[in-house]
């Protein structure tokens, strides 16, 4: 390798670690800290001027939840030969969002709870770690997912698997159900002391009426509570968060009371929690609104069984997917009632299709259709795109409309009023031959309609909008390479090997 080439390697290395360590909410100082160095050494690694042993890089990927370099088993990058046109059936594979609920919510559960279907990916993988070593027995029966959780009579909350806790953000839903469980407990969590604090406040105005109070400090939240604390009044959530509404029902579930919980999410994990809890005992009203009433039981050990819903962002992927490559493709078990506003704002831009009568889900709640494709000539929308609360559109399907509105004619706006800086990922389009113009961190003007040509980029350490760059890669001409993928793989089961099956180009390997 000559000298030019290790400076490449040792910049594009900085920038992976630079983009994750941002993407987990982390200073520089945060960074060194967690690995026991100097700022002024994470300031030389991300400028691409320090030589990293596999080692440190490895310690860094574990600090930053990100694959930096794999060794051995597992597909670190992705190579897209395009343009591709797809077709063929696909199956929209259950929520991973209602999957991690369910796995916290179990521990509500001291009977036997077998959960149909499980998405099988990374965050699931590190949750069931960190159940198992609370000495949960956990089971995965069969090839279709289906997983079995069988709690011991008493949880060893001082054995928490301080690694796995500390590689998944949703260590933060244990809150609500462990709350009934012990007094005093300590749960790990990620990133800094900042971070912690600001995350678990939302949580803390949820669960203070059940006489919960956490302070973060050190990289665990301390958790207290005190029993003469019930709620007196209905809670109201400062934000209609979906993690934090989940977390009220949960604590809800076991007081053996009404729970009135006011400015509810009533997005679709939040309704699978809702229905998971109907079957343990507890009554819920108001599913589907930002009511919800709770009644709960003292205590809950039933044997469940219970089939979460198919997950309506991976839908919206399979869409933007058969949309920017212009296909014909049938997606099967789509849960219309969570896409009803993204489809009707693609019929306005000229996107057309077909769909089956309703059915219901496993669950016995969720409403599906059948969705067959056709080629479209798509034109920008006449307002501007932005998400809302259920049941406007989702937060997690805004960052599709950029590659749609990229093949689409005229000027899209979109705004991400939600999440800090993520609209900024979007301009890697560019890299491919969009015209994506940054306005400020929430808002991008696109320009379309847009050729793409392949090209090589680093994954965004964020989830929505590295798939999008892997769509975008599939309309491309000739060969993109998509490196480090592991946050794809946090969120999505085997989407590029589903993708092939659809007629896809696109082949996962490794440099080391």
């Amino acid at each position: 390798m000559t000298q030019t080439q290790t400076l490449d390697y040792k910049g594009r290395i900085g920038n992976l670690i630079r983009d994750a360590r941002k993407h987990r909410g982390l200073t520089q100082h945060q960074l060194a800290d967690l690995l026991s160095t100097s700022q002024s050494a994470i300031n030389r690694i991300e400028k691409g001027q320090q030589n990293l042993s596999l080692e440190m890089i490895a310690r860094i990927g574990a600090a930053l939840d990100s694959e930096i370099v794999a060794l051995g088993a597992g597909p670190t990058h992705l190579r897209v030969t395009g343009p591709t046109t797809l077709s063929g059936r696909i199956d929209v594979k259950t929520s991973k969002n209602a999957g991690v609920a369910l796995l916290c919510a179990s521990l509500l559960n001291r009977g036997r709870t077998t959960l149909r279907k499980v998405a099988r990916i990374e965050e699931v993988n590190r949750l069931l770690e960190v159940l198992g070593s609370l000495g949960v027995q956990t089971t995965w029966l069969n090839e279709d997912n289906d997983l079995e959780i069988v709690p011991p009579r008493e949880l060893e909350l001082g054995a928490v698997d301080e690694v796995a806790a500390r590689r998944t953000r949703s260590i933060i839903m244990f809150l609500g159900p462990l709350l009934h469980r012990a007094e005093t407990f300590e749960l790990p969590y990620a990133g800094g002391c900042d971070l912690g604090t600001r995350t678990v406040e939302p949580h803390m105005a949820a669960l203070r009426p059940f006489g919960l109070e956490v302070k973060a400090t050190d990289g665990s939240y301390h958790a207290q509570v005190n029993r003469a604390i019930e709620p007196g009044r209905p809670i109201v959530l400062t934000e209609r968060g979906d993690t934090v509404t989940e977390n009220a029902l949960m604590a809800a579930a076991l007081h053996p009371g009404t729970t009135v919980i006011r400015n509810a999410s009533s997005n679709y994990m939040v309704q699978d929690l809702c229905f998971y809890l109907q079957k343990l005992g507890v009554r819920v009203d108001g599913i589907g609104t930002t009511t919800l009433t709770v009644t709960g039981v003292s205590e809950i050990d039933v044997d469940v069984d219970y089939a979460p819903s198919e997950d309506p962002i991976e839908a919206m992927s399979l869409l933007a997917a058969a949309i920017v490559t212009q296909s014909e493709i049938t997606i099967e078990r789509v849960p219309i009632e969570f896409l009803e506003i993204e489809l009707a704002l693609l019929e306005e831009m000229g996107f057309s299709y077909d769909r089956s009568e309703e059915y219901v889900a496993l669950n016995g709640q969720t409403r599906l259709v059948d969705i067959t494709t056709h080629p479209s000539v798509l034109h920008a929308p006449l307002d501007k795109i932005h998400p809302m609360p259920f049941p406007g559109l989702n937060i997690d399907n805004l960052p599709f409309f950029a590659v749609i509105a990229a093949v689409a004619t005229g000027q899209t706006l979109l705004h991400d009023w939600v999440y800090e800086n993520r609209a900024i990922y979007l301009t890697d389009l560019n890299k491919l031959g969009g015209r994506v113009k940054l306005l400020d961190p929430h808002r991008v003007m696109i320009e379309g309609p847009t050729s793409f040509s392949g090209a090589e980029l680093m994954c965004p350490p964020a989830l929505r909008p590295a798939v999008v760059i892997l769509l975008a890669m599939l309309a491309s001409k000739g060969t993109s390479v998509l490196r480090s993928t592991y946050v794809i793989h946090r969120g999505y089961e085997d989407l590029a090997e589903r993708l092939n099956l659809l007629g896809a180009n696109i082949e996962s390997f490794r440099d080391i």
